[in-house]
């Protein structure tokens, strides 16, 4: 990543960092609410979410996180969460996931339809990114407002929700996994 995408991930953080809550401020703060939503989404995974397994880059071992990802067709798309405390001081920080992806792109990713196997990979096509972007940021899911409750200062509302998203996007990102047939 290079000075003129650190800052810009930088500006987009402190542009927001006033709306944001105080319970998600690290990565390990989002390491704790994903555990503790799994064992929900291991009994029924909700509409645009999932549970993406990476295999470990230093252990070999399955890795699971709770993730907000939407299917379309045979590619899914996520984004790296970023909260804005840490944008701030590390623009170029990079979630476990994300590095043991890059280390090793074949994941599984448990839906609402079942599980699939696939291959993941940073989005780089401008084409697609703008897919993933749409499709991720104009989605709005029941549990998107309880995800707003969690990193937004306030009451959730349909309005905040793709603003959320967006943010997201300016500051994360971009995965689309590859599924099998």
């Amino acid at each position: 990543m290079d000075d003129a995408d650190q800052k810009a991930r930088r500006a987009a953080a402190q542009a927001v960092i006033g709306r944001h809550g105080r319970l998600i401020r690290s990565p390990r703060d989002g390491k704790l609410l994903s555990a503790g939503m799994l064992p929900l989404f291991r009994l029924r995974v909700p509409r645009g979410y999932g549970v993406l397994t990476t295999t470990g880059r230093k252990t070999g071992v399955p890795r699971p996180k709770c993730v907000r990802v939407l299917r379309e067709g045979d590619r899914a798309y996520l984004v790296q969460l970023m909260p804005p405390q840490l944008t701030v001081e590390q623009p170029g920080a990079v979630n476990a996931w994300l590095r043991n992806i890059r280390a090793d792109p074949r994941v599984t990713l448990e839906l609402p339809d079942g599980t699939h196997s696939g291959t993941a990979r940073e989005i780089t096509d401008p084409a697609e990114l703008g897919t993933a972007r749409a499709l991720l940021c104009d989605t709005v899911v029941p549990l998107d407002f309880g995800e707003c409750a969690i990193h937004l200062r306030g009451l959730p509302s349909r309005a905040k929700i793709p603003d959320l998203h967006a943010y997201w996007f300016r500051t994360g990102r971009a995965v689309a996994i590859d599924l099998d047939a």
